[in-house]
């Protein structure tokens, strides 16, 4: 079998790696707790957009060939684009949702490092090519990176069924965020190495 390969995308190709997001997190407990509804979650792109977009911007979104799966990783000192996504949640998620959600927001600033790391706000696999190691060749394509520069990667898992994934690769969980019916969160750190 050949490895297939993963590159940066660029501008252009800004709606292809939005789509494979929206493909990957179809089935996501905590993104799907914010849009149940089909047609709702399908406006949600935007906020992936302004979540981990600024990746696309920077040369940090790493895509596998065929646009298969895709790792928004941002680098030290940029940030999400938090005007927009709350703009997002206010037009795209239910009125009696929205004070839940920017509490789990809140207890997640909490948990993000302060000293300049890498962080990982999105990574997803287009579920027609899930469990073909896709995830493990994104994670190990940008840990290269991250291990360059000698700095901590941090994120937050919201499927637990990833969570061997992001340990296989270095990083433990130090938390767990849990507010009224929403699916808990789980932030991870990776040392520096």
């Amino acid at each position: 079998m050949t490895i297939p390969k993963i590159f940066s995308a660029n501008t252009i190709q800004r709606q292809k790696v939005l789509s494979t997001v929206l493909m990957g997190f179809s089935a996501d407990p905590f993104v799907r707790w914010i849009c149940p509804e089909a047609g709702n979650y399908m406006n949600f792109i935007g906020a992936f957009d302004a979540y981990g977009g600024k990746a696309i911007d920077t040369n940090t979104a790493y895509v596998v060939e065929g646009f298969k799966g895709t790792a928004l990783w941002l680098p030290p000192n940029i940030e999400a684009d938090e005007e927009a996504f709350v703009e997002e949640i206010e037009q795209n998620v239910l009125i009696e949702k929205q004070e839940s959600l920017f509490k789990v927001l809140e207890e997640l600033e909490k948990y993000h490092p302060e000293a300049p790391c890498w962080y990982l706000p999105i990574i997803a696999v287009d579920p027609h090519y899930q469990n073909n190691g896709i995830g493990s060749l994104l994670m190990k394509h940008a840990l290269e990176k991250v291990d360059s520069d000698g700095l901590p990667a941090y994120l937050e898992s919201s499927n637990p069924r990833n969570m061997s994934l992001y340990k296989r690769y270095g990083f433990e969980t130090i938390g767990q965020i849990k507010v009224d019916d929403v699916p808990p969160l789980h932030p991870m750190i990776r040392e520096a190495r």
